[in-house]
């Protein structure tokens, strides 16, 4: 009876109250999740650039586009269950909730393995592709492999996390990331200043703690006393819930990789100008990464408060939640990226002492970090129209507005000779985000014209 009201109290009703309030305590506990699951390549990062040398920071650093356009396809599935579950949860569906978490525990399953394989076998090609320098692509290549061992955790890990989502529960998740990111630390400084292991050590660091990370979640929900309890009897895909998950979760997905594929174009332009604005570059990034994390927990919330609501049919309020979301991500987005820009030069310096890489890490805080609001505000939106039940219509409206936008701009605008220069580059990441954002309201609103008409 205990165990049973202390699953309840995990639960969140966002059909009712205060949208603020709310937002606030599903959003602060998934940003913090989201910020130690940063840790693990933040420690990773800081490791090897303070106790093993530029060459191995830039190692680590440079993966991280490769690895988001590998795994971004599976784990936007998860998008669909989190959609899913919000759905059937808010409308008291138990038996579809039921046949919803046990189909996403499979799927994370089996992309995880897929992933690992593909990871392993193409991670020397992948790079080789991407430019990565001659000094650093050993180096690269065994981060990358050993990693990639770890993915069937990941998508255990992210897909479990998105069932929880589902039913307003962002603490559990918090509390798991904590101890696993507490252990990944330790193994760091284990691995790589008592074991001289350089990049394999912060790799193995990181997979283990991704998989204790894992059972923890999947030990919770195996717990459960409420229909998203998971018993390994019922695993398995049932095929209209995969349906809907596809639905949903795959143009997520794909427009995730293409987000990745345009960065992966932009991180091969970076990689011409060299290890030092490499190892710059990916410091630099891991740094803003934190404040993209602080935001993205907004855009993930108003997924699943707008997918509840849809469920419970209380349309009324979605238009509330999408406004409230604009005004929690531009405030975070605007006090944390400028905040970082200005604290620039101490942060950088964490992750190296070496002046030029310092310096370089400058250039691309400079334009991405003071604009950085302008991400949060279109992920918001992308979120929205998620949380309704479009998918197609943000991935396409992407595709065009971000990926091929950023393509046109380094394969054309870059290549002028007098604007060859590292902040052509960076410029690429704003316009893009404002052009995407103001389409994706104009669609929003067509939206919800159709749903005003249908009530």
């Amino acid at each position: 009876m205990l165990e049973k009201k202390k699953a309840k109290n995990y639960t969140m009703n966002l059909c009712e109250g205060s949208i603020l309030n709310k937002l606030l305590l599903f959003a602060l506990p998934l940003m913090a999740s989201s910020m130690l699951q940063l840790l693990f390549n933040a420690a990773d990062v800081v490791v090897v650039g303070r106790f093993v040398g530029k060459n191995s920071l830039a190692a680590v650093g440079s993966n991280g586009s490769i690895i988001n356009l590998l795994t971004n396809a599976f784990i936007g599935l998860s998008v669909g269950a989190n959609v899913l579950v919000a759905r059937y949860f808010a409308a008291n569906k138990e038996q579809k909730l039921r046949k919803t978490v046990h189909t996403a525990i499979a799927i994370s399953i089996v992309s995880g393995i897929v992933m690992a394989v593909v990871g392993i076998v193409a991670a020397r090609r992948l790079l080789i592709w991407m430019s990565s320098p001659k000094e650093v692509i050993d180096l690269a290549v065994i981060y990358l492999r050993i990693y990639f061992l770890g993915m069937p955790a990941v998508m255990l890990y992210n897909f479990g996390a998105a069932i929880l989502r589902g039913v307003g529960d962002t603490k559990r998740p918090l509390y798991y990331l904590t101890f696993a990111g507490v252990v990944n630390v330790i193994l760091n400084l284990i691995f790589v200043i008592l074991l001289k292991m350089d990049v394999a050590g912060v790799a193995l660091a990181t997979i283990i703690s991704q998989y204790i990370s894992a059972a923890l979640v999947l030990r919770c929900l195996a717990k459960e006393t409420s229909a998203i309890r998971f018993e390994k009897q019922y695993l398995g895909i049932d095929r209209n819930i995969l349906l809907k998950i596809l639905k949903i979760g795959l143009p997520a997905g794909v427009q995730s990789s293409l987000f990745s594929f345009s960065n992966v174009i932009i991180q091969s332009s970076i990689n011409s100008f060299g290890a030092t604005v490499v190892a710059g570059n990916s410091a630099a990034s891991n740094i803003e990464g934190f404040v993209f994390m602080a935001m993205n927990a907004f855009s993930q919330a108003i997924v699943a408060f707008v997918s509840q609501n849809v469920g419970a049919k209380k349309y009324e309020r979605i238009n509330k939640i999408v406004v409230t979301t604009w005004i929690c991500v531009s405030i975070v987005g605007i006090v944390l990226g400028n905040g970082v820009y200005l604290l620039g030069k101490p942060l950088l310096g964490l992750y190296s002492g070496n002046g030029e890489v310092i310096d370089a890490g400058i250039s691309r805080l400079a334009v991405i970090c003071t604009t950085y609001a302008l991400c949060g505000m279109m992920d918001c939106m992308v979120g929205a129209l998620r949380g309704i039940g479009y998918s197609v219509m943000p991935m396409i409206v992407s595709l065009l507005g971000v990926c091929a936008f950023r393509m046109v701009w380094i394969l054309g605008f870059f290549q002028i000779k007098q604007f060859h220069i590292i902040d052509t580059v960076y410029l690429a990441y704003p316009i893009s985000w404002l052009l995407t954002f103001i389409v994706h309201v104009i669609c929003y609103l067509i939206v919800r014209r159709k749903i005003d008409n249908l009530e």
